[in-house]
């Protein structure tokens, strides 16, 4: 099985930044194993693969294992294999995580014509799976789709689907995402509204560290309605996307951070006039002191066109301070 391209040099960049030599690394997803897929396919025949760690019940069907923790705490651990199978999580607490990170892989399937995880409840946690070839009727497929509740999702992989992550609105929840690799994911085709790596509705809060998006296959690759914003020490390798837009687009304004990430813009572009955007849709909430800080941007080999990193169309005060640039990207221009 092939992994993330953590070793890409648009993925690396070691720099010094307050006293601190930081690493920008994609992590993605760590501990992927070259294990055939014919052999994933048979361990994931086993019988009951799912079990609720804290009953110590195994379920054949994930459905099940979700159901019998109800309104309820639990962690269903999954073993390794490729699974055909999803879910949905109307209520509770639940954990899905892999046995062995990046082992378990969840190909295709789609519950309620909508993603492998459609989760509603409380909170949802996610860490070691791998979510590839989700596609639906109205071409939102995606791998996790949130409705309602907190969600984190840690060392996970989202791939070759129509979205990665999708969500409804809910302004008192909060999603964290952590250490996860976004690849060719998105798309703006069939007359149908675009669809992104990660699009979130109107939340509290959207949280990325240390990530990896690469590769986009149409929309943008973070596009966000929450009130607050916090990407950090995470890599956007736009060099082999195609058709794509904005790498970060907070189209109804947001306040906290864009800090410390490697950008790569790259020359399939359907827009390609900014790299970061904001409010670009109405200003729904004050984007007054978002920090745009120890980033470093720049264009790919063979782009032909200058851009701008931050696009405004808040008229907020923000707090863009010091990002290295390359050539023809100018630093910010107010819309």
């Amino acid at each position: 099985m092939p992994t993330p391209s953590a070793l890409n040099p648009f993925a690396l960049r070691e720099r010094r930044h307050r006293g601190q030599r930081l690493a920008v690394l994609a992590l993605g997803v760590a501990a992927l194993a070259a294990i055939p897929a014919t052999a994933l396919l048979a361990q994931a025949g086993a019988r009951s693969p799912y079990t609720v760690v804290e009953s110590g019940k195994r379920f054949a069907a994930l459905q099940d294992a979700v159901n019998s923790i109800g309104d309820g705490t639990g962690t269903i651990q999954i073993e390794p294999g490729v699974y055909r199978d999803c879910a949905v999580q109307q209520a509770g607490d639940v954990g899905f995580v892999a046995q062995v990170p990046g082992q378990t892989v969840f190909d295709g399937a789609a519950c309620e014509g909508k993603a492998t995880l459609v989760v509603r409840g409380r909170s949802t946690r996610v860490e070691g799976l791998i979510f590839q070839n989700v596609r639906v009727p109205d071409a939102n497929g995606a791998g996790i789709r949130l409705e309602r509740g907190n969600l984190t999702v840690r060392q996970t992989w989202f791939r070759d689907s129509e979205q990665g992550i999708l969500s409804a609105n809910d302004p008192t929840g909060a999603v964290l995402i952590e250490k996860s690799t976004f690849t060719r994911l998105g798309r703006c085709d069939r007359g149908l509204s675009c669809a992104h790596s990660i699009y979130l509705g109107d939340y509290g809060s959207l949280t990325v560290r240390r990530s990896r998006f690469e590769a986009g296959r149409g929309g943008h690759y973070v596009k966000s309605r929450a009130a607050r914003i916090d990407v950090s020490e995470s890599s956007f390798d736009d060099s082999a996307g195609k058709t794509t837009n904005y790498m970060i687009d907070l189209p109804a304004g947001a306040t906290g951070r864009i800090a410390d990430n490697v950008f790569v813009q790259g020359k399939d572009k359907e827009n390609h006039s900014a790299f970061i955007a904001l409010a670009a849709e109405g200003r729904v909430y004050s984007s007054a002191g978002l920090a745009v800080v120890g980033n470093e941007a720049r264009f790919a080999p063979g782009v032909p066109w200058g851009s701008v990193f931050v696009a405004d169309w808040s008229g907020d005060k923000l707090a863009i301070g010091n990002n290295s640039l390359g050539n023809g990207l100018k630093p910010f221009e107010k819309r």
